[in-house]
């Protein structure tokens, strides 16, 4: 399978560009899947698996590859399909993303296929909140679903999602910034994770569920002349993986925009390598964060948003 992962320079061609290749796959020989080739290190035959007593039951077990130990999750298991038997007639896609290395086992991999992320919608409505899914795709007449992998990784692994007790509690000495912030994220479980966080620094927020619509939002609040948008918004935190428009999108439209350019970005990304982090320069953002460690959120935000606030004395 080394043709799949083939292109590395074809990808750093469309970052940036309001474009993404998918992963193509299938767990059980009928619906087709996707996932951002940007999360993937290598795609395998499945190899000898070694099981794990009393692993969660999504865990096939573990595997040897490149000198590390990989945990291999059963995505057809996780998504309530017939669980895939780990044998060499299937295989394993082992991506990287959110500080963690996993494989995911599944019955065939098919292709990559180049995107644009305004082709890419949000799950329909109605389907409910129990579901792995964070957007979907037509290609040849098909639906694609595109999981929610954070979701896998936070339910399987588990994200600690407290602050310090240091970084806690909020500052309400008057100051330059609004303690209210902006974030978009297209994952329902991150969304949860960022506001946990913020909840616990006692700073408000507004929400947008991808970039269009936190475009959209923006622009909207620019366009109240009675308060500057920066007088709303302390700062933007933004993922970059969303449908129909990026992060990296987003971000360069709000620095091209005379009413919005002076808002303080930061990209918020389970994407892993410093690729990124040329990518978000690229485009003008302020900082860029990977995901997901509580702290270092909290931290950032409030060096930014607190930065020209007065301390608070004890009294005494």
């Amino acid at each position: 399978m080394a043709s799949v992962m083939e292109g590395v320079d074809r990808l750093t061609r469309i970052a940036g560009q309001n474009r993404l290749e998918l992963l193509l796959f299938r767990l059980d020989g009928g619906q087709r899947f996707g996932i951002n080739v940007f999360k993937v290190r290598e795609v395998l035959k499945c190899p000898l698996v070694r099981r794990i007593p009393q692993a969660n039951p999504h865990v096939c077990g573990v595997m040897h590859t490149r000198g590390q130990t990989v945990t291999i999750i059963d995505l057809a298991s996780v998504l309530g399909l017939p669980p895939l038997d780990p044998s060499p007639e299937n295989f394993v896609i082992i991506t990287e993303y959110n500080g963690h290395v996993q494989a995911y086992l599944v019955q065939k991999v098919e292709r990559i296929v180049n995107l644009r992320w305004d082709e890419i919608h949000p799950p329909p409505h109605g389907i409910g909140n129990h579901n792995y899914l964070t957007a979907v795709v037509t290609i040849d007449e098909k639906l694609v679903e595109i999981l929610d992998v954070e979701r896998v990784l936070a339910e399987i692994v588990g994200i600690e999602n407290d602050v310090s007790e240091s970084l806690r509690g909020g500052n309400d000495a008057e100051g330059a910034r609004p303690r209210h912030v902006f974030v978009a994220d297209d994952s329902a479980v991150a969304r949860k994770q960022i506001t946990k966080v913020l909840d616990q620094l006692g700073i408000t927020y507004d929400i947008a569920e991808n970039g269009r619509q936190a475009w959209e939002m923006l622009k909207a609040a620019a366009s109240d002349e009675a308060l500057p948008v920066t007088s709303r918004y302390g700062m933007v935190i933004s993922d970059i993986e969303m449908p129909e428009m990026d992060g990296y999108t987003l971000t360069k439209a709000i620095k091209a925009d005379s009413q919005l350019r002076a808002l303080y970005v930061c990209l918020h990304t389970s994407l892993s390598g410093s690729f990124n982090q040329s990518m978000a320069d690229s485009v003008g953002a302020d900082r860029l964060v990977p995901k997901f460690v509580a702290d270092d959120l909290a931290q950032v935000v409030l060096a930014h948003v607190d930065a020209d606030r007065p301390s608070v004395t004890p009294a005494a």
